[in-house]
């Protein structure tokens, strides 16, 4: 139970750390969202109602308290509809659990605000438009690595010290040192560029596209195969070199020499008997990678024109539309936290040592 509970505390600081520090980031940038929301519009009158109504003209100390206000679950909220970040339903949402003369008690879901440039669009209603294309993205980069990463560790332990093992580990070594948005830029052109003829694939696009007539949407999995390649390729070099380095550490044990003194061939012991017990770490580095992939698709779904959450992040960057980008980096780092904790809680159950240390 203390371990549960030390996870989750952990938890709570990262992300308390984690919105803080995007609020200062994000907040000291140049430039007034006031006048970003009015298109460069010099009407005072408006700009004047603007920065009342969004809390732009208080000390910076009360922007940071409201902000955390409205991301936490349980949030006051002054009970006058005339002041600033009052209780509206039609707004937060939740359950009132108490309302007194001055101050409302509310339990909620986090409230990510609005966006800028898109009229007030609501920050979640964005995340779950783009978030389903972004865990697709993820989990077929994820499925390649896996599926590959393991069958060239295998091969490269079959053929230890030939030339294929030593090009099977610069290639890993290669695709891990690599950044994923230069492997973008570079498959995205040989492959939907230079040999468009022959693969048939795009440069760009996403997994739902307009019709040709523009009524309705289709889906077009080829636009997945170059992404998500490409945002496996790290985790599938470490899941290559992490397979072979295990596979050679297993077959080495003793219970491996007794299976061959059995006349097993070396195909046998690997398949039947070492390979169950060398994967355990794979996945291990599978679900730290996954957490990743849905940080890191950023780059990578921004070049190929993948409708993603990492793609909504740079267009509302150049925007400079900052709610959109404070509330989805606030979320991809909670989902983040989430996954790590599952993994760990996962981990102690199967192996009670780990809560000792």
């Amino acid at each position: 139970m203390r371990f549960v509970l030390g996870k989750f505390v952990q938890a709570f600081l990262a992300l308390f750390g984690v919105a803080s520090l995007v609020f200062f980031l994000f907040t000291v940038l140049p430039g007034d969202p006031a006048q970003m929301m009015l298109d460069q519009n010099e009407d005072s009158a408006q700009l004047q109602l603007i920065q009342t109504k969004f809390g732009f003209d208080l000390p910076l100390y009360q922007q940071y308290f409201y902000y955390l206000n409205d991301l936490s679950p349980i949030s006051f909220h002054p009970t006058n509809p005339s002041k600033f970040a009052h209780y509206d339903m039609s707004i937060y949402g939740g359950i009132r659990l108490y309302k007194g003369p001055e101050k409302t008690l509310v339990l909620k879901f986090p409230y990510f605000r609005t966006s800028y440039q898109k009229r007030g669009k609501p920050i979640w209603d964005i995340i779950k438009e783009t978030l389903p294309n972004t865990a697709i993205l993820a989990l077929s980069s994820i499925l390649i690595a896996i599926v590959v990463g393991v069958f060239l560790g295998i091969l490269a332990t079959l053929f230890k010290g030939h030339w294929l093992d030593r090009t099977l580990l610069l290639l890993s070594t290669i695709g891990m040192s690599v950044p994923s948005f230069f492997s973008a830029i570079l498959f995205s052109w040989f492959f939907g560029y230079v040999l468009h003829s022959y693969t048939h694939l795009n440069m760009t696009g996403s997994l739902y596209e307009l019709d040709d007539f523009g009524e309705s949407y289709r889906i077009i999995w080829k636009n997945l195969i170059l992404p998500s390649f490409v945002l496996g390729i790290r985790p599938l070099a470490v899941i290559t070199q992490l397979m072979r380095s295990n596979l050679l550490e297993v077959l080495s044990q003793d219970y491996i020499r007794t299976a061959y003194s059995k006349g097993l061939s070396k195909y046998q012991v690997i398949f039947k008997h070492a390979l169950k017990n060398a994967i355990n770490p794979v996945v291990t580095a599978v679900s730290g990678w996954f957490a990743s992939l849905l940080a890191g698709a950023i780059f990578v779904e921004y070049i190929f024109g993948w409708k993603g959450l990492g793609k909504e992040i740079v267009e509302a960057l150049n925007q400079l539309d900052i709610p959109v980008v404070m509330g989805s980096v606030i979320f991809i780092a909670f989902l983040f936290i989430i996954i790590n904790i599952v993994v760990d809680l996962l981990y102690s159950y199967l192996d009670p040592r780990i809560k000792t240390t």
